[in-house]
């Protein structure tokens, strides 16, 4: 895969985040039809916060997406609206396999699980920035 840059108003950047989202204790409730749905409805939620969904799927009990993230977004905000809209979106459209599992309004656990992804290994540009050219007196 490469690297996408992208540009914003006053900046330059390429922040690829990796999620994990796990339904609420960890019930194995999703099926083939709803993670396909489920992908869709997290591309859409993505676009309308500026940031791409560039890779997706799950098992049963939890979903993995990576996401083109853009900076002037929080990390939490954008999973939190993840989260929320197709919780939301999923509990109509499949309420009757969802009300089998849980008889209140909910879908997934109340964390989750971020990590940054791509780009050089951290050792490497610790070894580039202590290879700068720093200025001496």
């Amino acid at each position: 895969m490469a690297t996408a840059i992208r540009k914003g108003s006053h900046s330059i950047f390429s922040v690829k985040l990796h999620f994990v989202f796990v339904t609420r204790y960890r019930r194995k409730i999703i099926d083939a039809a709803m993670l396909q749905r489920m992908h869709e409805m997290f591309g859409q939620v993505c676009r309308t916060m500026d940031c791409e969904l560039l890779e997706f799927s799950g098992e049963a009990d939890h979903v993995h997406l990576l996401v083109d993230f853009h900076p002037k977004q929080s990390i939490s905000a954008v999973a939190g609206s993840l989260k929320a809209s197709v919780s939301r979106m999923v509990r109509k459209e499949f309420a009757d396999e969802i009300s089998k599992f849980y008889s209140k309004p909910v879908f997934w656990s109340g964390s989750y699980y971020v990590a940054s992804s791509g780009g050089a290994p951290i050792e490497k540009l610790k070894e580039y920035i202590k290879s700068q050219d720093a200025p001496k007196d």
